[in-house]
């Protein structure tokens, strides 16, 4: 089970890194699928903190936009964390991440933990403003929190604290820019591509991941981009990618990570319901967070029971 059994929902409904409209209304619409009626029903202490709404920061694009948006998300998470509840980051595009690691980063600089991310998407996300061909910031978080030049202006003042790119274990990639390329080989990103799920499925390469983070103590942040699925189970995302994990093979990720019990945060972005189909996105996103936090057929035996004869 995951770290804490209270959870503070935060509505992040943020579409300013992104050229594709829609991804603001996510919140609501996970909402509406009955997020939080299906983690009371698991057990969890759920506060719905309602949706941030940054002052200045609505319908602006600006950098003081961005970096509003970035402080409300980061205070939101870091309190959470600090009163000892899970922060769940639903979003909204995936820059809102800049904001949720930041507040961890600092909630694990006080204790001392050291940070890993797992990063369930399609996409690196490791974009700098000089690499990226679309300039869009949902593409660059990583590269922001990990220290690449020319992202200061987008937190808050005053000395950061920075993610490890050894640390980052990207989940899932089937599409990378060139420039993405080279920055994720230099800083020595950890990666499991579709092509090494598709040869050795699932389990062996997250557990490897769950193990190091376990050897390490470490709180672990689950970052979920609604286009690490296939885009036939999961319509409603602005940058589908054919080829993404099955709806069985993101379940079984959410079991682990829930048998773990090392997720102490989570981020599930980029759900745009202008692009989903009655709500069938919404849907599995809520049914594979409810997998994580601990719903399942039956009670796993710690072993499997021997053959009969």
């Amino acid at each position: 089970m995951p770290s804490s059994s209270t959870i503070d929902l935060i509505g992040a409904p943020i579409e300013i890194g992104t050229s594709e409209p829609g991804a603001v209304m996510g919140p609501a619409a996970l909402r509406t699928a009955g997020l939080v009626r299906v983690l009371q029903d698991l057990g969890f202490t759920v506060t719905d903190r309602g949706d941030l709404a940054p002052d200045g920061a609505q319908g602006e694009r600006d950098l003081p936009a961005i970096r509003a948006w970035m402080t409300g998300i980061a205070r939101a998470v870091e309190t959470a964390l600090d009163c000892g509840s899970l922060p769940l980051v639903a979003g909204g595009d995936h820059s809102l991440s800049l904001g949720s690691i930041d507040g961890v980063l600092r909630h694990c600089g006080r204790t001392g933990q050291p940070l890993f991310v797992l990063w369930l998407d399609a996409h690196a996300d490791f974009n700098t403003l000089e690499t990226s061909p679309s300039g869009n910031v949902h593409g660059m978080p990583l590269a922001a929190l990990c220290g690449e030049p020319g992202f200061d202006g987008l937190f808050d003042g005053g000395e950061r604290p920075l993610l490890d790119p050894r640390r980052v274990h990207l989940f899932g990639l089937r599409s990378i820019d060139a420039g993405e390329r080279a920055i994720v080989t230099q800083r020595q990103v950890n990666i499991v591509d579709m092509r090494t799920i598709d040869e050795f499925g699932v389990v062996a390469p997250l557990r490897r991941i769950l193990d190091r983070v376990a050897a390490e103590k470490g709180h672990l942040h689950a970052s979920f981009d609604v286009d690490f699925l296939d885009p036939t189970i999961a319509p409603g995302v602005g940058t589908t990618v054919p080829g993404g994990a099955t709806f069985r093979e993101a379940h079984l990720i959410m079991e682990m990570l829930c048998d773990s019990g090392l997720v102490g945060s989570l981020d599930v972005v980029e759900l745009n319901p202008f692009l989903d189909e009655r709500g069938r996105s919404a849907r599995v996103l809520v049914e594979l967070v409810a997998s994580l936090f601990g719903r399942r057929i039956l009670d796993r035996p710690t072993e499997l029971p021997p053959l009969e004869a």
